[in-house]
């Protein structure tokens, strides 16, 4: 059942609405089968037996309710859902309240808009909208404090010595500590910041000096402290290393002092240890940052990352064990078994926030526990739900002991790091995130490990994940629950300094893959696709967008999926977060394990869709991998790349006020000169021109004073030039340096377009135009050719197997046009498709004032337009069967089977002939 689908079903139930059926209308239009509508009509399925009411257990409790407030009538009704409805709703038949049990999300709408609300009863047809987590602003207001303070002592300390810059990052992260400490009780209240304040200077002139001595006592056991002052003896010991090695503290103001003092303000108890990775972006230099790929992450994102890999499955499991003592213990002893490794873990951030919602499903578990406990021993719950246990498992919960204690240690977590100053704040942050959640334990549970002296803490080790074998840093076996995550660092292929390309050679050695073209991040996923093979460990990524299109997918896909397949994956979205000077990429998650037969789920628009295969290219279907091709795989006219100028600019007037200048001084210019579009041109409305001499013309050019001196610049340009190539064109300088240009009509495409266009603007321009390489050319085409290639369809296409530039569409000749797979066509429907393109042009033709990218703009695109494109878009699919597709995800589905039945087809028919070709030779 796709949403199409569905969208079509509810707006049929509201034009034959039925009030006595309404409920079944509604059940049948999200799939449910009418063999069970049927059963809950006239047999047991009802659970209640009368007129208005249907209590259908797991799926729906519903009342029809008259001369009652729907939203008190809800609200009566939600503690009689006790048999697990998904949804209780009531209604009047004109207007419908609705209560969402799993996600505690509510619907409040008139029965003719229910269309508009499709989304909210999306799970009964087995699509669960995604629940994020909030971004929690302590974070946010604690990162602006550290980065504050860092700019006020920055301007106090201009050092810019690497030194320096290192012992001012070990500094801030004290602070943090510090900050942390006093709001948690590790410090007494205030200790810290009170001490600031009534201890040193107002001018800020003696801080340094006081926190450089306070640091080493907090490196110094109780018992080896002597003739301190009684305020900072009383600092408890901290060791752990965060204080071990001495690093100069930077000199103050009075205005960085007062910064400090405000700093304590903040209620630090009530951050994610994971600030720390905020607060190195707000303090380390940008080349820094960018050098070593770190990027904060925030929590809700690393959720989506940590959720489908491994934490939904537990708390499934939770549910499952939930009355089962023995079971509930097996859990508790399975989270104590559990891995969680990142090898590019940067400050911690995904470690932390793992090792916090472990802990959390802990102390669920165990508060669970002592409930059936309590319940086995003759008390009432604190739940109401525990009401519903059954006796049997009461009385096996009388014979287990619940162990008050925690399961889960900081020895569980693994990671990676280049950075030597990252790779200690990672250690620390798992400590503070140990703290916090001892603190949780220990107010559900009255108990817990001590706080102080430090430990050491995770097993996270410096070096290059690239270089080191994983294995070696996580140990496996084939039993190992281990789950690899992260956010590894991005850098396109053409971006690789010398030590990564290395990096990449080493990674890729064995592989017989060329990796010239890939990006830096496939390291990370080739060596996880290699780690979860034959296991039951799993691996989740966030990446870059790059690696699932274009030419890589077919360059690295191949070896991923014999080794791993695809379990989730987020299609494109906006990776953003709350950190200073946030990186807003569009970015894709995708999770790796042994190949498996259980369902797979694509997250798209915040819903999830199961499905039993997920393709490279991130949609349901087969793993077919498009190549790239040299011609059409369809019967299409051949495109090109528009010509080369490589002329250093001065064969190109940018403006008709400059060519007509030129042609002022001498009027013989306008024979050598051409109308000229680039990509950006096209699309905007602007005109240039060039000067295209041919080569029997050009004596007659060199005559005009203003082209012989444009051309001995276009010389001394290629001359100059460091590629062999280009300073072999000087021999011919007043040509374009590529020339594909053709005496005839064409289509052109610029060579990218926005990601948001309903379609890709491209249109017809009349010979004699010459258009650069920013631009796809087809001569000799059609007017129907047009329809095929700015059909909706196509778009599809190109969207899936297509490259990008930064976000937009990147259209090329090899894999977005001769890929394309399209059917042989009548004459007839040729010309039903000619009349088609017609009209498109005719409404564009009626916007005279209007750019193309104007006319395309997805919210300003003219009704009449749009209409023409849609006529268009039943015309061409057609083409490809007479029922009409219900989704995106059929016509894909449709495309790629076409594509691979072209292929193969194509395969047949070049070793029949070879055949020929061979019988043919040994006759002669």
């Amino acid at each position: 059942m796709t949403i199409t689908q569905i969208e079509k079903n509810l707006q049929k139930l509201i034009s034959n609405f039925n009030q006595e059926t309404f409920i079944f209308d509604l059940l049948l239009a999200y799939g449910t089968s009418k063999a069970s509508i049927a059963r809950l009509q006239n047999g047991n399925l009802n659970l209640f037996k009368g007129p208005g009411v249907v209590n259908w257990k797991k799926k729906v409790l519903f009342k029809e309710v008259f001369e009652q407030d729907l939203h008190q009538a809800l609200a009566d009704l939600k503690p009689q859902a006790i048999h697990d409805q998904r949804f209780v709703i009531v209604t009047d038949y004109r207007q419908l309240a609705a209560f969402d049990t799993k996600t505690a999300d509510s619907l409040d709408a008139e029965i003719e808009n229910l269309p508009k609300h499709l989304d909210f009863f999306l799970p009964w047809a087995g699509m669960e909208k995604a629940q994020y987590a909030e971004e929690n602003p302590a974070d946010v207001r604690a990162a602006e404090k550290m980065a504050r303070l860092y700019d006020e002592i920055r301007k106090d300390n201009p050092d810019t010595a690497p030194e320096f810059v290192h012992g001012l990052n070990v500094f801030l992260s004290r602070l943090l500590f510090c900050f942390f400490a006093e709001d948690t009780n590790i410090f007494k209240e205030k200790q810290f910041t009170g001490a600031i304040a009534s201890h040193t200077q107002a001018d800020g002139t003696d801080l340094h000096v006081y926190l450089d001595r306070l640091f080493e006592v907090l490196n110094t056991p109780k018992e080896q402290r002597k003739d301190l002052p009684h305020y900072l003896n009383d600092f408890p010991y901290v060791n752990g290393g965060l204080f071990r090695h001495k690093h100069p503290s930077p000199v103050f103001t009075r205005r960085s002092r007062q910064v400090i003092i405000d700093s304590g303000e903040l209620d630090w108890s009530a951050i994610n240890p994971d600030i720390f990775g905020s607060m190195i972006q707000a303090v380390i230099t940008p080349e820094h940052r960018g050098g070593l790929g770190m990027h904060y992450t925030s929590v809700p994102n690393i959720m989506k990352v940590i959720e489908p890999l491994f934490l939904n499955e537990l708390y499934e499991a939770f549910e499952a064990a939930k009355g089962n003592p023995k079971k509930l213990n097996e859990l508790l002893y399975r989270l104590s078994k559990i891995k969680i490794f990142d090898p590019a873990c940067g400050s911690g951030n995904f470690l932390i926030i793992a090792y916090k919602e472990l802990r959390k499903l802990e102390i669920a578990i165990i508060y669970h526990l002592q409930e059936l406990q309590r319940m086995a021993a003759g008390f009432s719950p604190k739940s109401e739900q525990m009401s519903f246990i059954p006796k049997s498992q009461l009385s096996l919960a009388a014979s287990f002991q619940v162990e008050l204690f925690s399961r889960i240690h900081l020895s569980q977590f693994y990671g990676i790091e280049l950075d030597d100053f990252a790779h200690e704040i990672a250690q620390l942050s798992l400590w503070l995130a140990e703290h916090q959640m001892n603190v949780e334990f220990k107010k559900e549970f009255g108990q817990t490990s001590p706080t102080l002296p430090l430990k050491e803490s995770g097993h996270i080790v410096h070096g290059n994940a690239c270089r080191i074998d994983w294995e070696s840093v996580c140990p496996k076996s084939p039993d190992s629950e281990i789950y690899i995550l992260g956010n590894p660092p991005y850098y396109g292929a053409r971006l690789l300094k010398p030590e990564q390309k290395d990096d990449m050679a080493k990674v890729f050695e064995n592989t017989k893959i060329s990796f010239n073209d890939l990006d830096y991040i496939t390291c990370w996923f080739l060596k996880a696709s290699l780690f979860v093979e034959n296991s039951i460990s799993e691996a989740a990524f966030v990446s870059t967008n790059s690696i699932c299109q274009g030419s890589q997918v077919a360059v690295l896909w191949p070896f991923i999926l014999r080794h791993s397949e695809i379990r989730f994956a987020y299609q494109p979205f906006k990776w953003a977060n709350n950190a200073k000077n946030q990186a807003g990429v569009t970015v894709i998650i995708l999770g790796l394990g042994s190949t498996s037969s259980q369902k797979k789920i694509i997250f798209t628009n915040e819903l999830k869709i199961p499905t039993s295969v997920i393709s490279p290219y991130l949609v349901q279907g087969s793993t077919i991998l498009v190549l790239s091709r040299s011609n059409p795989l369809s019967n299409l006219p051949k495109i090109v790349f528009g010509s080369m100028p490589n002329d250093g600019g001065h064969l190109i007037f940018n403006t008709e006020e400059e060519l007509e200048e030129a042609v002022e001084k001498d009027s013989r210019i306008k024979k050598f000169t051409k109308t000229m579009y680039g990509g950006q041109d096209f699309l905007y409305g602007k005109k240039r021109y060039c000067l295209w001499i041919e080569s029997d013309q050009f004596a007659e050019a060199m005559e005009i004073k203003s082209i012989e001196e444009r051309i001995k610049k276009v010389e001394k340009y290629r001359l100059e030039s460091k590629r062999e190539a280009t300073r072999k064109l000087s021999n011919i300088p007043y040509r374009f340096g590529e020339v594909r240009h053709k005496e005839s009509s064409f289509i052109v495409i610029p060579a990218t377009s926005s990601e948001g266009r309903e379609y890709i603007p491209m249109g017809f321009l009349p010979k004699g135009t010459v258009v650069n390489n920013s631009t796809q050319a087809i001569y000799n085409a059609e007017a129907f050719h047009l329809g095929i290639i700015t059909s909706r369809i196509h778009l599809i296409w190109v969207n899936t197997v297509s490259g990008r530039l930064e976000s937009r569409i990147r259209y090329s000749a090899e894999l977005s046009y001769n890929t394309f797979p399209f059917p042989e066509i009548t004459k007839e429907r040729k010309e039903e498709i000619n009349r088609s393109v017609l009209r498109i042009l005719e409404e564009r033709e009626k916007h005279p004032e209007k750019t193309l990218a104007e006319l395309y703009d997805p919210d300003k695109m003219p009704a009449g337009l749009r209409a023409a494109h849609q006529a268009n878009d039943e015309v061409i699919e057609r083409c490809y069967r007479s029922k009409p597709f219900e989704s995106d995800e059929e016509r894909l589905e449709h495309l790629f089977k076409m594509y691979e039945k072209m292929i193969a087809e194509e395969q047949t028919r070049g070793s029949l002939f070879e055949k020929v070709k061979k019988a043919s030779k040994n006759k002669k």
